[in-house]
């Protein structure tokens, strides 16, 4: 049996990839820092899922959940799922320095910490895959996303050096971008940009999940997911620098 360690499985894309992942026959270890929501979890999908309660925002808590998820494969690991993220809207200025740096932990510090812990496991294991959460926020820095933006522009720039660099030891390294998805995350933030507005929360989290199935089958680096992704590349790649007019219209500045 196959297995994937997902990282902020207990809800949204997470949940959902897990959902996929064990309906195709795939074993799942789902961790999360929201134990009664992993229980939940392990209730409905059963003895495919290994439920791992961790922390991704250092190293040891990185190692302590992929030693968790090794441990009931022999040391082996087919794919790692960096989906855990954090999401502040607003103003720079006006985001508490505290969120700030949670979401630098987690975002941008957590990706590295679980693929420096996984790569041992997913080097001896044929055909391995690492993909992560990016966002079409990486596609051009973007307002009332600041943050978040630069956080997932990392993550795209991480992604395609890994992608050659890891070629090597046969780990296939890859990226989901999306515009909003209906997830917690998006739907309950008590601050909103207005480009939430203008572009909607159109993306379903099951449609991701369905690309992150795809991603670990695939050979692409980065994988978009609906038409507002492949229209934001578009605009950035033909218009450069000009594409700051199309992001000032998008978020209303």
């Amino acid at each position: 049996m196959k297995t994937i360690l997902i990282t902020g499985a207990a809800s949204g894309i997470g949940r959902e990839t897990a959902s996929l992942f064990v309906a195709r026959g795939w074993r799942v270890a789902a961790a999360d820092i929201n134990p009664p929501a992993l229980a939940q979890l392990a209730a409905e999908l059963g003895s495919s899922l290994v439920p791992i309660t961790g922390d991704v925002r250092t190293r040891e808590g990185a190692r302590a959940i992929v030693d968790a998820a090794t441990a009931v494969t022999g040391g082996s690991l087919d794919a790692l799922f960096n989906c855990a993220g954090l999401l502040e809207m607003g103003p720079h200025v006006k985001i508490a320095p505290d969120r700030i740096d949670r979401l630098v932990d987690v975002n941008i510090k957590g990706v590295v910490y679980c693929i420096d812990a996984a790569y041992p496991a997913l080097a001896r294991t044929p055909g391995a895959h690492i993909v992560s959460m990016s966002s079409t926020s990486a596609e051009y820095g973007t307002p009332d996303h600041a943050m978040y933006s630069a956080s997932k522009f990392f993550v795209r720039g991480l992604t395609e050096a890994l992608n050659i660099e890891m070629e090597p030891a046969d780990i296939q390294v890859s990226a989901i971008l999306v515009a909003y998805v209906q997830t917690p995350m998006v739907n309950d933030a008590k601050v909103k940009a207005s480009s939430v507005e203008k572009l909607g929360v159109k993306v379903k989290p099951q449609a991701v999940a369905e690309t992150v199935w795809k991603a670990v089958h695939g050979k692409k680096v980065l994988w978009r997911v609906g038409a507002d992704a492949t229209a934001l590349n578009i605009a950035v790649r033909l218009l450069g620098g000009s594409a700051r007019g199309v992001y000032k219209q998008l978020t209303g500045y």
